[in-house]
């Protein structure tokens, strides 16, 4: 009897993106590069800067296949635009004959321009009155319309959806599955009880009551800021310039306004009032988002998990997230989960 080898398991779709497949992905629409590429940290897509024969240094992004349709990278890409318009150092894609989104074999990509900098000294506070200043007036662009085909962070897409995938998907170990499931569904009970992010409103709410919705950037951490000192020359300028809205959605304000504080309590809270001193500058700042700080961080803490469980056949996250999946780290995400229904029962923020 022979013996047959059972067939090769399927590679991931990011395998197949080689360095000549990026660079014949940039001559397609015109780029040519000189050689030299490197390839930048990214998780959710593959980016990579690129030198270009001509002097240009550039920046690709291919998205990852199946996460985003059409509709809604280029409702990204319109809304890039609409800031860039508006005088915002926002780092968006290059219209390249005619369009800002392009495919080369499997994949869909831009190209951007590239742009220096460091991440911001938030324990600065004229640094965080300068981001709050700006990101006033992303907000002030993003509330002229809303997104189309795009979603919005709330408590299905971010907290019962990715609970209920990581629990259908066996991918709580079963010594940590009961208490991981208990704590995931209290505090999902709790954030329920916050109608501006679950999309309802009380018999007593009006339009005018309602906590504004608005397109954001979505995941405004310090590592999506790129900051040029002023004493730094620069073609942009200097100060702040905010990258990959590669997760813009529809949200409450607040949402690109708490992955800036860290710290404990006081420290948060000085950093949030230098935030919103920039930030009223530009425009209102609605106190009664300051509760949802804490339900906002619960509902981050369950997607990232489903995250990185769904994300796991792609082979850079098993070297990058070694830890991730094993019983240990699972308790430690009930342990968050704990201190997290802990925290949502405190009083909020106060600037």
């Amino acid at each position: 009897m022979s013996y047959t080898s059972p067939p090769p398991a399927p590679r991931h779709a990011f395998e197949t993106l080689t360095p000549d497949g990026v660079m014949d992905a940039l001559a397609s629409v015109g780029l040519y590069g000189d050689g030299r590429l490197l390839a930048l940290s990214s998780y959710e897509n593959r980016v990579y800067q690129l030198h270009l024969e001509d002097g240009q240094v550039v920046v690709a992004k291919f998205y990852r296949p199946q996460r985003w349709s059409e509709a809604q990278i280029l409702e990204e890409h319109a809304f890039s635009a609409e800031l860039m318009a508006a005088e915002i150092p926002v780092v968006g894609p290059l219209l390249l004959e005619g369009r800002t989104l392009h495919n080369f074999g499997d994949f869909a990509f831009s190209v951007s321009p590239r742009r220096g900098g460091r991440a911001p000294e938030l324990d600065d506070p004229d640094v965080l009155e300068w981001i709050g200043r700006f990101l006033a007036r992303i907000h002030s662009v993003g509330a002229a319309r809303p997104f189309a085909s795009r979603p919005a962070l709330d408590l299905h897409s971010f907290g019962t959806e990715s609970r209920d995938w990581l629990l259908a998907h066996d991918k709580v170990p079963l010594d940590v599955q009961s208490a991981w499931t208990r704590a995931a569904q209290n505090a999902l009970d709790l954030i329920a009880n916050y109608p501006a992010l679950t999309g309802a409103r009380g018999q007593k709410d009006s339009e005018d009551s309602a906590i504004r919705q608005l397109r954001l950037h979505g995941d405004c951490h310090p590592g999506n800021i790129l900051w040029t000192p002023l004493d730094v020359p620069a073609a942009a300028g200097p100060g702040p310039h905010f990258v990959d809205l590669d997760d813009a959605r529809t949200g409450p304000a607040v949402q690109d306004l708490w992955m800036l504080l860290s710290g404990d309590r006081q420290q948060r809270s000085r950093q949030l009032g230098a935030l919103v001193d920039g930030y009223e500058q530009f425009r209102d700042f609605d106190r009664r988002e300051l509760a949802l700080i804490e339900p906002l961080r619960t509902l981050r803490l369950i997607h990232y998990s489903a995250w990185l469980a769904r994300r796991w056949d792609d082979p850079t996250f098993p070297i990058n997230f070694p830890w991730f999946g094993s019983s240990d780290y699972w308790q430690g995400q009930v342990q968050m989960l704990e201190d997290q229904l802990e925290a949502m029962q405190e009083a909020p923020l106060v600037v």
